[in-house]
């Protein structure tokens, strides 16, 4: 697994005079650099950019992101995979990485000049920041927090939605961006009577998993209804209803989202729980 820098994260090593080390080439459409299916190790960055930032420590040495152009000209063994596309072949932590990667290269892009001012910015050399060098506002990457939480009914049945992000007919658990000065409990229990218009209780916390699909940390919870019949939010929510776990819509199974790892979780308690029953 990766380490994070402690010290300097933001310090650009593009003259490749230190170890070599991997190197998370991206985009601006948030495809990766892989040579024969495989992220590159080397020196210097092997396309050309003006744009690297450390990213951790790993066990081939540093750990490096660098914005290439989308036009750049790739070897006959390199290619830009879409990041979403290379979930499952690349391993796991590499995919954290290049996730971690996309967001730190469009947040210093994004944050080039200062959004009080104006004046050009400069990196931090202690924290992983750009600094105006005029009015002094520090500026971090942006993470946006939003929870997941799949309710469950206590004859065994959950909740699944189909949301209007989802371009077919594809169900999943509720979730929403956290409101400044809201918890997370607080926001749970908000969007669920908010889409579907129930109230919930017993909010427990599940997991969180870095999103970079742009810039999120999904926060995962699991519920129980109390009471009410569904009425659905029309302008985010196009169909939702209870399921049994073993006659479930088209939804994420385990994979590559927390979404998955809630299901298949609440699948495997349903299923132990029935063969425990006499």
């Amino acid at each position: 697994m990766f380490e994070p820098l402690v010290t300097a994260p933001d310090v650009s090593d593009t003259d490749g005079s230190g170890p070599p080390g991997p190197w998370f080439c991206i985009d601006e459409r948030s495809n990766v650099f892989v040579v024969d299916g495989e992220i590159p190790v080397a020196n210097s960055c092997p396309l050309p950019t003006s744009d690297v930032h450390l990213l951790g420590r790993g066990p081939d040495g540093p750990v490096r992101a660098a914005r290439v152009d989308t036009t750049a000209a790739l070897p006959d063994d390199g290619a830009l995979v879409h990041l979403r596309q290379l979930y499952g072949s690349l391993p796991d932590d590499e995919w954290v990485m290049a996730g971690r990667a996309t967001q730190v290269l469009a947040w210093a892009r994004d944050h080039r000049y200062c959004g009080r001012c104006g004046t050009e910015t400069r990196a931090s050399g202690s924290d992983r920041a750009r600094i105006c060098p005029s009015c002094g506002l520090m500026s971090y990457p942006r993470l946006a927090p939003a929870v997941i939480v799949l309710v469950e009914r206590d004859d065994g049945y959950v909740l699944l939605a189909w949301g209007r992000q989802f371009p077919g007919r594809f169900y999943s658990a509720l979730a929403g961006f956290v409101e400044p000065g809201e918890s997370l409990e607080e926001c749970v229990v908000r969007e669920v009577r908010e889409e579907v218009g129930v109230e919930i209780g017993d909010v427990r916390y599940f997991g969180s998993q870095p999103w970079p699909f742009p810039h999120s940390l999904m926060i995962g919870f699991t519920a129980r209804y109390l009471s009410g019949d569904l009425v659905l939010q029309e302008s985010e929510i196009v169909e939702a209803d209870w399921y049994p776990h073993d006659a479930l819509p088209p939804a994420p199974r385990g994979g590559m989202s927390i979404a998955g790892w809630l299901i298949e979780d609440w699948i495997a308690r349903r299923a132990a729980a029935a063969a425990a029953a006499p």
